[in-house]
């Protein structure tokens, strides 16, 4: 039976118009005439049976329907140029993992270690993705993910890896030629913060005795290693996990003002779908990551 799927040229004529919401310069981008773009836009609206573009006077723009296929049909086009790209570079010999990573993780913890990987299975290609929330297999090309929270996942198994410990770093300029802080001289200092846990550093304070202390103030930033480069750079102290800054602290770049840490209530997993668990490759991987994991809980107690 023939498919119902519309030419790869339309989908890219109007990926692109979407993009630029404009026929001419996706026209440009596409080394095509204006003309031939709007032939190809009208050939797709005439096989799907929707506008997908307003069209006023000189101007173009999407249609709610538009906006919706639009967003379908660029996260379509970037899996199939994925597949493409992946299958041309292992011309076919190869396998590939698609992993989802919290960013913070993959550039302080995976990335790090991943040439051991490669140096044991060499045919397999790791492709990393940041994704920080979770999200449904079914709706994604990926065969597993790094979650931070609960071992709870609609429809996957997890696998334990560590814990996490949070603690307190700045520039040794802040300290002003100290060596270390009090709790109660940290309450003074400018606290930076990481947007998604805005409560983490009143839950530092409650573990040194320091309930009612307002934590709130200070500068909030989306990312970790956001955090980590405005303490470099003498903006406060951070709360952050040990993991990401153990070189940072041991180059001098980063001190920790005060020794108590927070011990996280969530942990670091390895979450795959479970029609995925007798996946060869998936199954090499992850037996690999849990040796990982094990020889950095034995050696930081996580």
């Amino acid at each position: 039976m023939r498919r119902k799927i519309p030419g790869t040229e339309l989908l890219i004529a109007f990926e692109t118009a979407a993009r630029h919401q404009s026929f001419t310069r996706a026209a440009e981008e596409l080394s095509l005439t204006q003309s031939a773009v709007c032939r190809q836009i009208a050939a797709l609206e005439d096989f799907l049976g929707v506008k997908l573009f307003d069209r006023v006077k000189k101007r173009v723009t999407l249609s709610e329907a538009g906006q919706v296929y639009a967003r379908q049909v660029r996260e379509s086009l970037k899996r199939f140029e994925h597949d493409t790209l992946s299958l041309m570079a292992h011309r076919g010999a190869g396998r590939t993992l698609e992993l989802a990573v919290i960013p913070t993780f993959a550039t302080s913890w995976l990335i790090p270690r991943l040439g051991d990987f490669h140096a044991a299975h060499p045919s397999i290609t790791v492709d990393l993705t940041a994704r920080a929330e979770p999200f449904m297999f079914t709706d994604t090309p990926f065969d597993a993910a790094i979650h931070f929270g609960d071992p709870v996942w609609p429809g996957a198994l997890a696998e334990y890896l560590f814990g996490e410990e949070i603690v307190p770093v700045c520039a040794p300029a802040l300290l002003g030629g100290r060596v270390a802080l009090s709790p109660e001289e940290l309450v003074e200092m400018p606290l930076l913060h990481q947007s998604a846990r805005p409560d983490a550093w009143r839950e530092w304070f409650e573990g040194v005795g320091l309930g009612a202390v307002n934590a709130m103030g200070g500068a909030r930033f989306e990312l970790f290693s956001m955090l980590v480069t405005a303490a470099k750079f003498g903006l406060g102290v951070a709360l952050v996990p040990s993991f990401f800054v153990m070189k940072d602290v041991a180059a001098g770049e980063l001190v920790i003002p005060c020794k108590h840490v927070l011990k996280s209530r969530r942990s670091y997993y390895l979450v795959y779908p479970e029609n995925k668990a007798g996946s060869p490759t998936l199954q090499l991987f992850c037996a690999w990551l849990l040796r990982q994991a094990e020889a950095f809980r034995a050696t930081t107690g996580n």
